[in-house]
């Protein structure tokens, strides 16, 4: 930079590269009215200072007196350029303003040394050279806290609150450190020897040479030559050629556009910002896995500008058609890996730009465009000018390279196979017990079983009405279809109308739920989702009709609305429901529901209910929120009366003394097509917030949005807990066990009969019992996995809502040194739920020896409100 900023002192204050900015910029917003504008860029270039700020002058005036431009791009390049011409413009102004008549193109120092007026030139040049002044200072930086004379080479960081260097060293040539290296030996700040003690690992591929990194990512081979010159025939010019010849290969063998190198990738934290990681090309580097992902990031293909240009610049094109170009050029990357695709994607593109690829991008294009004014400077030091032997190694000759991890390679010479999504599918309903499946967002909790029920909660509040009922499973969010010409009536799921389909099945996956089944011609495609973006439930029913004939076919929703905590409503339903009130909000196609305040002060919160449509409508949407109306005297979920008729619901709102929301609405579908219902449930703080989610989900692309982000937030959570998508699916099988009692865990009859002890029993442990308890034993040291898997279940269900007290009971009698104790509490104090040792809904470790007989007992048998719940689940091992 200091070299840059000097060179500025004596070159022309305009340079062809002031034009050539401009019909880049004119080449953006093509358009017939900018033809005199091409015309007057594309003529012989202005001589003369006065003739430069004639022409820039014109520019200006004609792009002010165009018309506005209806495409939003045009018009925003046009204003670039327009922008672009004024600030030349005014710059040369600036300097010439006071000067009398100037001949050619002048440098700043000759406008110095004008008769007069050169006193802002002058200005300018001090300016410059305090500038160059500050840079020569700031890369005087002292490496010898790094630096291990031992290995003579640098460590990769230093610990500055242990006041000690880390373990690792850059010990390879093919390193992005090399660039460091050489600077510091040129300034005789480390010794020549540390340069060859850099690693020189050599592979070869197709009879090309390379030296070996670590990740084999362009990043290590290419940044160095961003700015360091480069020399034929030498070792680092031949690894620059091969790599990049490797990494064309790469992207052929796995069928995609070629560049990997480090960069983000599909994966984000807790705040939704995307990871960072190093990828490569298995072959070029020791790392193992390389072949596991798969990313392509397109600055690497601009780092390949300097190497393979015509190959590089096919590339970027090739990126560019594909869609994976933004507003400011290429996007970050797009991650092909097989185990962080969604499913039914072809690659998931990052939509985000980080500076300093962009910024290598652009100072590859500069040493491609022109003739490489970074490694010019570069050499302009005399110390860097002095150390450039160094860059002109030869090429050993190789004895026996090196192949690090063949069978990757091997591996790798193949398109990427998506990998199965992790599923369960139920053929059936009819099941001993439901098997239920847990969405949420942290916030919003939806449990839903194989047959369609289930619940939804939103903190620690029932936002529907739901009881452990394992034999009906009548309880839940549902939706009915019925043939308007037939009066035919079933359900998206099993549920509620238990009607038998002419196929039918649920299938849980990570972050949704699906229900497919075909009744009378007609083919329903539920999904079931939670979105991580706001606190809101979406289902979206897709309906196929397979008849020959069109079909007018109306989707109802239905569900109990609560807005209160599950043991108050459990406690008394009818007193409860007495404080909510609803109003339906017609033009918004949706249902507002809150409980009335019950002390000064009190701000409830608002539940909404929204459907959408995406076809041809059969009359106006017709709402319901009194049960007793929709469900009728006599009659259940099952076969209610608000589908007696054809009339439309009745449109009840207000207090209610049995609240719902129902929203119907007819679509006529013609043969072989589809129609598609977006029923979206949720809950905000305010009746302000409340509206805005509606006015949100109203557009169908942000209910569609919430799957893919569903997946990519069940992805996180899985992360965050160190489970795989196999565990998951365990924990999500036992968790039927906790919400339905299971007779399979219930103690032996002669164990309950001998059981004296009510809930209170269990206080004496810290434990409360209105909770679910889980109960883990173990007796062998050599099962401890077992607890881990415990506790990672246990932090899973929370993430997902369902709250339970894990007791983990030693019984191990080992005397003194309790050596299996000490390891479950290592395991619990080394977790993510540490902090909830001994609290509700937390960890409860304790050792059988310390219990009383009739206290052991009282283990195997948890009783709450006369009710046995035991609750023995064993956490499996990997399947």
């Amino acid at each position: 930079m200091r070299s840059g900023l000097l060179e500025l002192k004596t070159r022309p204050i305009v340079t062809p590269c002031l034009l050539a900015g401009l019909r880049d910029t004119l080449d953006m917003a093509p358009s017939p009215l900018l033809a005199p504008l091409r015309a007057k860029l594309d003529a012989d270039p202005p001589r003369t200072l006065p003739a430069t700020l004639t022409l820039l002058q014109e520019l200006c005036d004609e792009i002010d007196a165009l018309p506005a431009d209806g495409d939003a791009e045009r018009q925003a390049w046009r204003v670039a350029l327009a922008r672009q011409c004024r600030a030349a413009r005014d710059d040369l102004r600036f300097l010439t303003a006071a000067l009398g008549p100037l001949d050619g193109m002048p440098a700043l120092a000759d406008l110095v040394g004008a008769a007069a007026g050169g006193e802002r030139a002058a200005e300018r040049i001090r300016r410059i050279e305090r500038l160059a002044q500050r840079c020569a200072g700031q890369a005087e930086m002292d490496f010898a806290f790094l630096y291990d004379p031992a290995r003579d080479l640098l460590a990769i960081g230093y610990n500055v609150s242990e006041r000690r260097r880390d373990p690792g060293y850059y010990d390879l040539l093919a390193s992005e450190a090399r660039l460091a290296s050489f600077i510091l030996i040129a300034r005789d700040l480390l010794p020549q020897e540390h340069w060859f003690s850099l690693g020189r690992q050599l592979t070869t591929h197709g009879g090309a040479i390379a030296l070996l990194s670590w990740s084999g990512s362009m990043f290590e081979y290419l940044m160095p030559l961003l700015v360091m010159p480069t020399y034929e025939h030498t070792l680092l010019d031949w690894t620059y050629r091969a790599v990049v010849d490797r990494q064309i290969e790469y992207g052929r063998q796995r069928g995609v556009a070629w560049g990997v190198s480090e960069s983000c990738y599909n994966a984000t934290d807790a705040h939704g910002v995307f990871q960072y990681g190093a990828f490569g090309v298995p072959g070029l580097g020791f790392k193992r896995g390389l072949a596991e992902d798969l990313v392509v990031a397109p600055y690497a293909s601009a780092l390949a500008l300097m190497v393979r240009p015509r190959e590089a610049c096919r590339n970027l094109q090739a990126l560019a058609e594909m869609g994976y170009r933004g507003a400011y050029g290429l996007y970050e990357a797009i991650d092909f890996s097989p185990a962080r695709m969604p499913r039914g994607k072809g690659g998931v593109l990052l939509r985000s730009y980080m500076a300093h690829h962009q910024g290598m991008s652009l100072l590859a294009l500069a040493y491609l465009l022109l003739d490489r004014p970074m490694q010019r400077r570069f050499l302009s030091d005399p110390a860097f000018k002095a150390a450039e032997l160094l860059l002109h190694e030869r090429i050993p000759k190789v004895a026996a390279p090196l192949h690090p991890h063949a069978a990757e390679v091997d591996v790798a010479r193949h398109p990427p196979e998506v990998a199965p999504a992790l599923m369960r599918v139920f053929p059936s309903p009819d099941t001993p017990l439901p098997h239920v499946h847990l969405l949420s967002n942290g916030r919003y909790h939806v449990m839903v079983t194989h047959a369609g029920g289930g619940y939804s909660r939103w903190q620690d509040l029932a936002v529907t009405r739901w009881r452990e009922d394992a034999t009906c499973d009548g309880w839940g969010t549902f939706c009915y279809v019925r043939d308007a010409a037939t009066g035919a009536l079933w359900s998206t799921a099993y549920q509620p109308t238990r009607r038998v389909p002419d196929h039918g099945e649920a299938i849980f996956l990570q972050g949704r739920a699906e229900y497919r089944r075909r009744d009378e011609e007609i083919e329903s495609h539920t999904e079931v989702a939670v979105s991580p973006e706001d606190d809101v439930e979406v289902r979206r029913v897709t309906l196929t009709n397979f008849a020959s004939r069109s079909r007018t076919i109306e989707l109802t929703s239905y569900a109990e609305i609560v807005l209160a905590p599950p043991n108050a409503d459990l406690a008394h339903p009818a007193f409860s429901n007495l404080f909510v009130r609803s109003e339906i909000l017609r033009d918004a196609q949706a249902i507002l529901c809150t409980r009335r305040a019950r002390a000064p002060g009190e701000a409830p919160p608002w539940m909404f209910h929204l459907m959408t449509t995406q076809g041809t409508p059969a009359g106006a949407a017709s709402y319901e929120t009194d049960r007793a109306r929709f469900i009728g005297r006599g009659r259940s979920v099952a076969a209610p009366a608000a589908f007696e008729g054809s009339g439309a619901l009745s449109g009840t709102e207000g207090a209610t003394l049995d609240p719902i929301v129902a929203i119907r609405r007819g679509i006529v579908i013609e043969a072989d097509t589809s129609a598609n219902w977006h029923i979206v449930s949720g809950m905000a703080e305010t009746r302000t917030a409340a509206l805005a989610l509606i006015a949100k989900y109203r557009d169908p692309s942000f209910a569609a949005r919430a799957f893919d982000m569903a997946w990519s937030h069940s992805q996180l959570v899985l992360r965050q807990l160190q489970a795989t998508e196999a565990e998951a699916q365990v924990y999500m099988e036992l968790a039927g066990s906790v919400l339905y009692a299971n007779p399979r865990h219930r103690a032996d009859a002669g164990l309950l009969a001998r059981n004296r002890l009510g809930q209170s029993g269990l206080w004496s442990f810290g434990i409360s019992g209105d909770l679910p308890i889980v109960l883990l034993r173990i007796a062998d040291v050599h099962r401890i996995a077992r607890v881990r898997e415990g506790l990672k279940a246990h932090a899973y269900w929370r993430e997902k809502g369902l709250k339970t007290d894990l007791v983990i009971l030693n019984e191990d009698f080992s005397g003194y040194r309790q050596i299996l104790q000490e390891k479950i509490l290592q395991l619990v104090a080394g977790g993510t739920e540490a902090h909830r040792v001994d609290r509700p809904g937390g960890i409860f470790p304790r050792c059988v020896d310390q219990l009383t007989e009739e206290q052991g007992m009282r283990t195997s048998v948890f009783q709450r409100s006369g009710r046995v719940y035991h609750r023995w689940t064993r956490v499996r091992d990997h399947p």
